[in-house]
């Protein structure tokens, strides 16, 4: 089946809107062009819009969501600095590394993969860290972690939270959760490929930057002066993908964010309940499931990499497969962007309905 008739409903890129393949055909111009800067910053404008702030220091990092993790991590946290960090996944277990690898003294909060982390245990970790870190919307598990009681909790803590499978298909509120750094992808719910890593950062969290980031790329103190005012060149910004993200973010504006997150949250609940109805079990606790990533067991007796191979070229829709200890018994697959439409979850449910019956 060609690539562009797939239906990608894995944990990884979603597909993308229409307006933002057209955007990806427009001529390049040089990315100091005035028309180019422009754009930027209308997409910085519609950034703020969508973390819900009002934050200047609102920008897309050029690299995938990994590079936004990075970009906060190093310009946070240095040598000595305190740092509690939630786990109860893969990409919380990648904070960790990254604030291990910047020299901080890491107070690990682990929780059961499949189970939300308590916020009050992140706040009683530690009597006075600079950094609170934790991932809203887990990735590899599906389930979405408590985001505003840390805010309300956090006292002189700066807040840092992973956004990168919430930001366009559930709720986020920087500035009303008391958010101080926040990072996403482009590849999830803003229906964009992968390339850029939406950041925003608050003032609070600006006035404690260490003084000098042991990555000279993703120094914020040099970047900030590239999408500012009076700019200064940084590095050579890639214009296709932020013409791809400022159309896809003028698509998620257009619809709003309340009607985006209610489609979200209808296609994801539809393909839970049909999927529970074929004989699969909801993977994530419940209360916390997010509508945008499920995460299921797979029945007795059916192939992880068969029936995904074939859902692949028969019927031309990839869903992605478990991870760590949970890889080749968990399903995780996701309505995310454009892919969340009534219309892939039943293509989904009636592929699977076959290959259960034969």
């Amino acid at each position: 089946m060609p690539m562009h008739d797939r239906v990608l409903m894995g944990p990884g890129p979603s597909n993308p809107y229409p307006e933002v393949m057209l955007a990806l055909a427009r001529p390049v111009v040089g990315h100091l062009d005035p028309d180019f800067l422009t754009l930027l910053d209308e997409t910085c404008d519609r950034l703020r819009a969508v973390f819900r702030t009002s934050n200047v220091l609102t920008l897309p990092v050029s690299g995938t969501g990994s590079a936004g993790m990075e970009t906060a991590f190093v310009n946070l946290v240095g040598p000595g600095d305190t740092v509690v960090v939630g786990v109860n996944g893969l990409f919380g277990e990648r904070m960790f590394d990254v604030a291990t690898r910047c020299g901080a003294d890491v107070v690990r909060v682990d929780e059961e993969w499949g189970r939300a982390i308590d916020p009050q245990r992140l706040l009683n970790a530690h009597p006075d860290p600079k950094v609170i870190a934790v991932v809203h919307a887990e990735t590899s598990t599906g389930v979405a972690n408590p985001i505003q009681e840390l805010g309300e909790g956090k006292g002189d803590a700066l807040l840092l939270v992973d956004c990168v499978t919430s930001l366009g298909g559930i709720q986020v509120e920087v500035d009303a959760w008391g958010i101080d750094v926040a990072y996403a992808g482009t590849q999830k719910c803003l229906g964009v490929p992968p390339g850029l890593a939406p950041l925003t950062v608050n003032e609070r969290a600006r006035e404690r930057f260490v003084s000098r980031p042991q990555s000279w790329y993703f120094d914020l103190s040099m970047i900030s002066e590239y999408v500012g005012a009076a700019r200064k060149y940084h590095h050579t910004a890639p214009v296709t993908m932020i013409y791809a993200l400022h159309a896809g973010l003028g698509v998620v504006l257009d619809e709003g964010l309340d009607a985006c997150w209610a489609r979200h949250e209808a296609c994801g609940r539809a393909l839970q309940r049909g999927l529970e109805k074929l004989g699969f079990r909801l993977f994530a606790e419940e209360g916390h499931r997010l509508p945008e990533l499920t995460t299921v067991w797979l029945p007795p007796g059916l192939d992880d990499a068969d029936t995904r191979r074939t859902l692949l070229q028969h019927y031309g829709v990839e869903v992605g497969g478990g991870v760590g200890e949970f890889a080749g018994k968990v399903w995780r697959i996701g309505c995310m962007g454009h892919t969340a439409r009534p219309r892939n979850v039943t293509l989904l449910l009636g592929a699977l309905e076959e290959l259960l019956a034969q």
